[in-house]
């Protein structure tokens, strides 16, 4: 099926208004008090994301709001009514997941799982707070503070005034929290190249069949500027445990599950309450490092700036999260491409070498942190066509694009889903896990953002037709009745041989599929991608039809009637315009101009023809 975001959203707003609201009023999902704030906050952002990304889908300007997504929002109320009830929602929010002591919290809830099924989870651990809601807090908490900003200064009651400026300094707490939590969430692992780690990551990435000791000694090479970089700029929150200075040491970096074991409170002004000590083991994961990048970027997006939604305080923990950002990325982006020939990305499945796992998802997760890399630092067509080929291979290989067959293990990729052992949390229980079943979203996400990087033609066309492929796929899976109609994830309908699950209803592959129509909507306010041939071909034309045309403005005017005479006139009137229009936009969209200048070269021939009839008395 064809991409079309704004008819797609549309779809997706009137089935999460059916779902979340009754008679107009929010109602909490049925958790039976063991909640997530990242559920929450993933409900939420269903209708947030887009409202603050997609100048078509606003509603803080009551008066601009467009007439189908007031008709998709009918549940919810009129123009008026629908900024005043997300404020609501949002307070309810904010108000559930603060703790006694009037601290932001963060807790996992439910989606925390047991690795021993017959455990059962102390209220301590579920109450732990996880990366994807210090992410999801930042992203939410931003288009929230956008959105008051320019309600407050469109709508004046007093009432949708006072519920403003209540929900905005919750949320201003809620942002710092959040960003407080994420520093220190952040590690660095240091190991040596003999140990079971280090030969695990000399073996992924020597793709070039090296001798061990020489892609030790590259891979130190290329670590010694991000070390360096490590060493002065980053210090917020963070507790580096082995020598930073022994270059002998390799390093990974990213984030872990949640606050990390021994991380130091972030020294701040801001009014986050006590800082908790952390679990988490000092030991990054692919996952939860991809979630923080995106979380981040938005803390320096054009809207956040362009609003000034930061303080000054914030602002400076905001360039201690870009420093970890970049640095990250680098990281990453050196090991999927590391080595002369076949990068460790090409290998599928990538491993993660300090839990001995390998996955689909991690190979997603890499790829996905590549193409964040690919427009920090403007890629080559070479970077784009290899990233291309790898998405292909992601969606062949988790049967999206090729046909499941009996007892395929690849149906796991999906459901269950990949586990994490979240490390550390057998301190305080049982021993804890994550569960990642979106794969599809995030492959469908990371393949749109690939195609609105890529400028090349052939790449671009490759990647579209995928998209549309893995559209087609996740449109299948929408569950078609009942509690969630509409909305995600009914995973028989394209995978029969799955378990059946009892509440098919998922928040999260649901708010991924919105994240798609968003990046989906950026990638069509893109100029099209510039052909040369096809410049070239266009200036030729307009050379052609400009001459002819100038020509025919040299002949003398033929002795026709007054009105054949004044209908040439507008012929040439026309055609005139069309020549200057597609003057203008030549370089821009070559392929119209082409199609512009064909119209006038048409008419002036038509003309050219009539003249040599008349003339012949024919």
């Amino acid at each position: 099926m064809r991409i079309q975001p704004r008819q797609h959203m549309l779809e997706i707003w009137r089935a999460v208004a059916r779902q979340s609201f009754h008679h107009g009023v929010w109602r909490p999902d049925d958790t039976d008090g063991d909640s997530s704030s990242v559920e929450d906050a993933e409900r939420l952002l269903c209708l947030m994301y887009p409202a603050t990304e997609l100048p078509a889908f606003r509603l803080d300007a009551p008066d601009e709001t467009a007439a189908d997504v007031l008709a998709a929002l009918q549940r919810v109320g009129n123009n008026i009514d629908i900024p005043r009830k997300l404020i609501g929602a949002i307070t309810d929010f904010t108000r559930t997941h603060t703790d006694e002591a009037s601290v932001p919290s963060f807790a996992g809830g439910r989606y925390f799982s047991a690795v021993d099924p017959a455990a059962e989870l102390t209220p301590e651990q579920r109450a732990l707070g996880v990366v994807d809601s210090y992410s999801m807090s930042i992203t939410l908490s931003l288009a929230t503070l956008g959105f008051l900003k320019v309600l407050t200064r469109k709508v004046h009651r007093k009432d949708v005034q006072e519920m403003a400026e209540k929900l905005e300094a919750a949320t201003r707490t809620r942002l710092s929290a959040a960003m407080v939590s994420l520093l220190r969430s952040f590690t660095v692992n240091l190991f040596d190249a003999d140990s079971p780690q280090g030969r695990a990551v000399c073996a992924l990435v020597n793709q070039d069949g090296l001798s061990n000791r020489l892609v030790v000694h590259q891979l130190q090479q290329r670590l010694k500027p991000l070390r360096a970089s490590i060493r002065e700029y980053i210090t917020l929150g963070l507790n580096v445990v082995g020598d930073l200075d022994n270059d002998n040491l390799l390093l990974e970096c990213g984030w872990s599950w949640g606050l990390v074991q021994d991380a130091p409170p972030v020294d701040t002004t801001e009014p986050v309450g006590a800082q908790p000590k952390g679990l988490a083991h000092q030991v990054p994961y692919l996952y939860f490092t991809v979630v923080a990048l995106d979380g981040i970027a938005d803390l320096f997006s054009e809207r956040t700036l362009t609003l000034g939604l930061l303080n000054d305080e914030q602002q400076r923990l905001a360039e201690a999260l870009r420093l970890r950002w970049e640095i990250t990325q680098q990281y990453w982006s050196m090991v999927a491409r590391f080595g002369e020939e076949r990068w460790p990305l090409e290998d599928i499945p990538w491993r993660a070498t300090a839990r001995v796992q390998e996955s689909e998802y991690f190979s997603l997760s890499v790829a996905a942190i590549l193409v964040q890399d690919l427009v920090r630092r403007r890629a080559t067509d070479d970077d784009l066509t290899r990233t291309v080929a790898v998405m292909e291979e992601l969606a062949v290989r988790a049967k999206i694009t090729r046909r499941m067959t009996d007892g395929d293990p690849a149906i796991a990729l999906h459901h269950p889903g990949v586990r994490l052992p979240l490390l550390g949390s057998e301190s305080i229980g049982p021993p804890m896990q994550w569960t990642m079943t979106d794969f599809s979203a995030q492959l469908l996400k990371r393949t749109i953002q690939l195609c609105a990087l890529s400028r090349n033609i052939e790449s671009h066309d490759r990647l579209l037709r995928l998209a549309e492929q893995i559209l087609d796929h996740l449109w299948k899976r929408r569950i078609p009745s009942g509690p969630g109609a509409n909305l995600w994830d009914n995973i028989r309908a394209v995978y029969p041989q799955s378990a059946q699950t009892g509440t098919p209803l998922s928040w999260s592959t649901t708010e991924r599929t919105v994240e798609c129509m968003v990046a989906a909507a950026g990638l069509y306010e893109q100029p099209p991608i510039r052909s040369r041939t096809l410049n070239d071909i266009a200036t030729a034309l307009l050379s052609e039809a400009s001459h002819l045309f100038g020509k025919e403005m040299m002949e003398p005017a033929p002795a026709l009637e007054e009105s054949v005479r004044n209908d040439l006139s507008d012929q040439l009137t026309v055609a005139e315009g069309k020549l200057r229009r597609a003057r203008q936009i030549v370089d821009d969209r070559p392929g119209t101009a082409c199609t512009l200048a064909l119209q006038v070269l048409g008419q002036l021939d038509e003309i050219a023809l009539g003249r040599r009839a008349a003339s012949r008395g024919v």
